[in-house]
């Protein structure tokens, strides 16, 4: 089945200057390494990314980072989804402007207990006023961090209303069942997994692929079940390693352990730091990860 969007995505997390303002040539490098992993795409600016802690402008710069070391718009697939709707599409045309067409798109989120008409009137809004046909959007669905759940109704008349449009949700709620209900309900709508362990069931159940925190390490073994799916004698044991190096990335406040364990892959400092409210590992926090890490497959 084809998709608009599919295949390995790296929710690629975001490295930071001392001051704390975002490392534009760290960043460019990974977004490189990852396309040398074997990832199809780079979701920068996701809640792996920290974009809630960054501004527009930050953002905007580093969108075009990635693009001014030469990596292809239709590799990228940036979150521009904020509680303000001028400001998303703010982000999303500033994509567009970039030849950056695909986004992924979180619902605005501050107010909670918002009806199913109030955040169809949301993406309406947005949607009519960027007025672009080129955009693909990719719903964001994260209700344990947005407090804002994207229904199956909801997610049924935003296809119906915009079909060229609105082509791809990211689950990242863990609730596989879900995922199997959009894409059985919805063929050739792309189910893109949150979770990299979901992403090989999801796939037999029709889905798309994934949009992962995981990736940022693991993006080859993800791409090994991608490409071979079916063949088991292959995919379980790139499985079995995905499993174990998420295990490890949830181990203390993940984002903050992303990090550390990309630096730790990497040999890099620069991925020690996180903006608050996230803060970095302590020192036995980071003994115990690099312990756990020397024992990874």
């Amino acid at each position: 089945m084809s998709f608009t969007v599919s295949g390995v995505n790296c929710a690629a997390a975001t490295p930071l200057n001392a001051d704390l303002t975002p490392d534009l040539g760290l960043f460019v490098a990974h977004c490189r390494h990852l396309l040398d992993l074997g990832c199809h795409g780079i979701a920068l600016l996701g809640t792996t990314g920290e974009a809630n802690s960054f501004s527009v402008a930050e953002r905007r710069q580093i969108l075009e980072a990635a693009l001014r070391a030469g990596i292809a718009p239709d590799r990228l697939l940036p979150g521009t989804g904020v509680n303000a709707a001028p400001e998303t599409v703010e982000l999303t045309r500033h994509a567009l402007a970039n030849g950056v067409t695909r986004v992924v798109m979180l619902p605005p989120s501050y107010y909670k207990g918002v009806s199913d008409e109030g955040l169809f009137a949301a993406y309406a809004r947005i949607i009519e006023s960027i007025g672009d046909e080129r955009l693909k959007i990719v719903l964001y669905h994260i209700p344990q961090v947005s407090g804002v759940p994207l229904s199956h109704a909801l997610i049924a008349r935003l296809i119906e209303a915009f079909p060229t449009t609105v082509v791809g949700i990211k689950d990242s709620a863990g609730d596989l069942s879900n995922m199997q209900a959009i894409a059985a309900a919805h063929p050739g709508f792309a189910v893109l997994a949150g979770a990299d362990p979901l992403m090989l069931p999801l796939l037999k159940s029709g889905g798309a692929g994934c949009i992962t925190a995981t990736s940022n390490l693991v993006g080859d073994s993800l791409r090994v079940i991608y490409d071979h799916l079916g063949d088991e004698a292959v995919v379980e044991p790139a499985q079995a390693r995905i499993n174990a190096w998420r295990s490890l990335s949830n181990s203390y406040v993940q984002i903050p352990t992303i990090k550390a364990m990309i630096g730790l892959q990497s040999g890099s400092t620069g991925w020690s730091r996180a903006r608050p409210p996230l803060l970095p590992l302590g020192d036995a926090q980071l003994s115990d990860l690099r312990e756990k890490f020397a024992l990874l497959p």
